[in-house]
């Protein structure tokens, strides 16, 4: 998916492109950028921005994934998202956030507790 705003400055950024040029260009501007030039981009610019971890452009596939489950998004949704015809294999794609686990409430936290069998005020 591409987001309305990106689509928006790569339309105004359009008249870099070479005619019938790709959007991103290999090392010559009429060839595609290759999976391994991309490679070597997602590398650099994680270590440009000082992330120690391995990465590869499959990272960004899981911190998509990731990002939409957090977001409260459907994984039936991400799973159409990333092409997948199992849910089974979206689901090893997300990746939940320790924060998020910790912010879930135990539907028996939402209960309220009767005194003398009358209905304890909601606060």
């Amino acid at each position: 998916m591409l987001s309305p705003q990106l689509l928006e400055l790569l339309r105004r950024q359009q008249s870099l492109l070479l005619p019938g040029g790709w959007l991103f260009p290999g090392r010559n501007p009429v060839e595609p950028l290759s999976a391994r030039q991309l490679g070597r981009v997602v590398r650099a610019a994680a270590q440009a921005v000082g992330i120690t971890k391995r990465v590869s452009p499959h990272t960004l596939r899981h911190s998509f994934a990731t990002h939409l489950l957090e977001q409260g998004v459907d994984i039936r949704v991400i799973q159409t998202l990333l092409g997948h015809a199992k849910l089974d294999t979206t689901a090893l794609y997300t990746r939940v956030a320790s924060t998020t686990i910790r912010a879930v409430t135990s539907p028996l936290d939402r209960l309220t507790p009767s005194i003398d069998g009358r209905p304890r005020p909601e606060a």
